[in-house]
């Protein structure tokens, strides 16, 4: 039987995202020229769009797939953190956003011409301390809502006590899922599911020499940080779950032309997350994550999954 998620069930999972959310901004336009200034070309932007990023996209997922999302986050007393949360109210997410008056809200514009960016500028600037710490305090409140929570690190500045909120959950029973960033996972120690990509998994465990020494490093993570499995994305190749003492579970990727993988890891940790929520088999979970990582990867920008991108069956799991 085809995998899929228990849609009657969906309205009881309350995912709660917690992270680094960032707005995404896109101009686009055809370039015809090159600057009589410098040799850079010339764009004539001839339309503008704006995502919810990071954390924001995790949350913008989990609801569009039917599920209810809290989100955790900060944003900047300017005009990209009215947009962005005016952009996340749109995609039916409950927000609790910190508004940083001595800060900025996270941006990345790309420039694009004819499906080629030009270019990539970043804004961005670190929380204050007293905003992460009335974060902590709203962490712990909300938890008792949750039915699992997320911690998407983008290595912003919004994740300082992100021991402390793994400590909580534990404490509540309530199971964790982590997107991290960097290569001190002992931050992340004692989490239910971490989702690396294989170069963020490399770059902690060494390189991976054959499918033997992936186990073999995958065996040691898990027992040296705690954590109750590993998800390693590995692109076109699919994903591969790894727990103690248990066989692996691999999920070739769908065939599909790759447009943008923006936000691909962001809907699989959201999958993820529903799929653990709701007692999937870790089977179905993977075989729906790839459906829905393989659907985004079609599409322009940072996008989100929705319930007829999972629809499609697939013969790569064993």
């Amino acid at each position: 039987m085809s995998a899929r998620l228990p849609a009657e069930g969906l309205a009881a999972v309350r995912v709660l995202v917690v992270g680094d959310i960032m707005l995404d901004r896109y101009w686009l336009g055809d370039v015809e020229r090159i600057s009589p200034e410098a040799p850079v070309p010339v764009i004539g932007v001839s339309e503008t769009e704006e995502r919810p990023g990071g954390a924001g996209n995790v949350a913008a997922n989990v609801t569009a797939l039917g599920a209810r999302c809290q989100l955790l986050s900060f944003v900047g007393d300017d005009e990209a953190g009215r947009r962005l949360n005016d952009l996340l109210g749109k995609a039916r997410i409950d927000r609790h956003l910190h508004i940083d008056p001595s800060s900025r809200t996270t941006e990345k514009l790309r420039i694009v011409s004819r499906n080629q960016q030009l270019l990539r500028a970043d804004f961005e600037q670190r929380p204050d301390e007293e905003i992460l710490e009335r974060s902590l305090e709203d962490y712990r409140a909300l938890l008792s809502e949750a039915s699992i929570v997320v911690i998407s690190d983008y290595g912003k500045g919004g994740l300082a006590y992100v021991e402390t909120m793994i400590s909580n959950a534990g404490k509540a029973g309530v199971p964790i899922i982590v997107d991290p960033k960097g290569i001190d996972f002992a931050r992340y120690r004692g989490a239910t599911l971490v989702t690396p990509n294989l170069k963020e998994f490399e770059a902690v465990a060494g390189q991976v020499a054959s499918e033997e020494d992936f186990e073999i490093k995958a065996a040691a993570m898990l027992e040296k940080y705690g954590f109750g499995a590993l998800l390693v994305t590995l692109g076109e190749k699919g994903m591969v779950l790894f727990r103690p003492g248990a066989a692996k579970v691999y999920r070739s990727a769908h065939a599909r032309e790759v447009f943008d993988v923006s936000g691909a890891g962001d809907t699989v940790v959201a999958v993820a997350a529903i799929g653990f929520a709701a007692n999937l088999p870790w089977a179905d979970t993977l075989e729906l994550a790839t459906r829905a990582a393989s659907a985004v990867v079609t599409r322009f920008g940072t996008s989100v999954a929705t319930p007829a991108d999972l629809e499609t069956s697939d013969e790569g799991n064993r």
